[in-house]
Parts: structure tokens; sequence; C-alpha cells
């Protein structure tokens, strides 16, 4: 059976969960400690020498990197549902969909992230916080035109999807303990309303983060 090695709260790790679901893949979930250590075991570093999640294992198989877990599944288990549907041009679009969200949209997240989740409030950089959040606005302008249809590549549920919301699910939840970075204000209808599509998928509560319910 497939190994899924999970960090809640990893938008990384939550992608994978959710193409796992998507799949209906039969896997065993590996909750792994940041705190704890889990990560620097031999037994893990075996498994990704750059101890951090999401991993797998599928049998004598080991992988990391979200992007390239989520290939394999979708061409390792041709059977559920694809999270590259389409045809050569439709799918090449997911893909680009995938890179835009991890390349712009995660880099001003992750900055923010860095200041607000795993910087001492004292310590917080609030001009490289409203940078950042700067270019979050942008970049939520950018995808408020990108929704093509019941889901950002069309009306199918994509590894696109996957992609992006985890990341902006993290994001609006820092508001939690900056209120002003007020990610809702800047979701524009489009957007809001595609989330609301993909939260309502069958499987989408399984997944939620432990640790945000």
């Amino acid at each position: 059976m497939l190994t899924f090695y999970y960090g809640s709260g990893s938008p990384y790790a939550w992608r994978v969960w959710l193409a796992l679901e998507h799949k209906q893949i039969p896997y065993e979930l590996r909750t792994m400690s940041f705190s704890a250590g889990d990560l620097t075991t031999p037994a893990f570093l075996a498994i990704n020498p750059r101890h951090k999640i999401p991993a797998i294992t599928d049998g004598d198989f080991a992988l990391y990197e979200s992007t390239a877990i989520v290939e394999y599944l979708d061409e390792a288990y041709r059977s559920g549902p694809s999270l590259f549907p389409g045809d050569t041009r439709q799918r090449a679009i997911v893909r680009r969909l995938v890179q835009e969200a991890d390349q712009y949209f995660a880099t001003s997240m992750e900055k923010i992230v860095d200041q607000v989740l795993f910087t001492p409030q004292e310590k917080w950089d609030l001009e490289a916080i409203d940078k950042a959040r700067a270019g979050l606005a942008e970049e939520l302008k950018r995808w408020e035109s990108c929704v093509a249809g019941t889901y950002l590549a069309g009306e199918s549920v994509s590894a696109a999807d996957f992609t992006l919301y985890p990341l902006l699910a993290l994001t609006k939840r820092m508001e939690k303990k900056k209120p002003d970075i007020d990610v809702a204000g800047m979701t524009g209808p489009n957007v809001s309303a595609w989330m609301q599509r993909v939260e309502a998928l069958p499987y989408f509560r399984k997944t939620w983060p432990p640790h945000w319910k």
C-alpha cells in the first residue's frame, strides 16, 4: 500500500492529500511532527534526504516534492479521475497554472508566513509584510481572471485547484494573527466562488488540516 508522509497545515502536503482522495487511491497516512524531529530520523531521511514533507513510498519506490508526487499519482493510478484532464493543450494549461501558483503566489505567501507564523510578533518586519501583501493582491487580481469555468482550468477539478487552494487557505488563516492582512478583502467574487466549489467536494473536509479544526 502507498504510504503518505504528511504534516498538518503544509499546503504542499495538503495538495497531495487532495490528489489521493480525488483519485481514490488507498493509502496509509503518516502524520509527521516537525517539533519532535520526525523529519530528521534516519528512516525518513532515506525517503527524503531534504527532510521535508510531503513524501510517499509506493512499494519500494520513494518520492518527494509535491508536484512530482501529484504527477506520479496521476500516471501510476490511471483508473481514478484524472488530475490533468482534457486534451494535450488543456493538460498543458493545468501544468502552467500549477507553475504559476508555485512560482508567483507562493512566493508572496511564504514571505508572510515566515513573518507572521514563524517570527515573534515583536520582531515582525512590517515593511516586508506590506510588500508581500501587495504582491498577493496583484496575484489575486490575476487569478480572478483565471477561473475558466467551474474550476480553474475548466469544468473538471484538476491539479491546479489542489495547488492554489491550500496556498490561499493558509494565507487566509494568517488573518487570525494579523487581521489587517485582509485576504478576504483582496479576494474577488470569482476566486471566492471557486473556493466554495472546492470546499464542496465530497472528500474535502477529510483533508482539512487537523490542527485547524
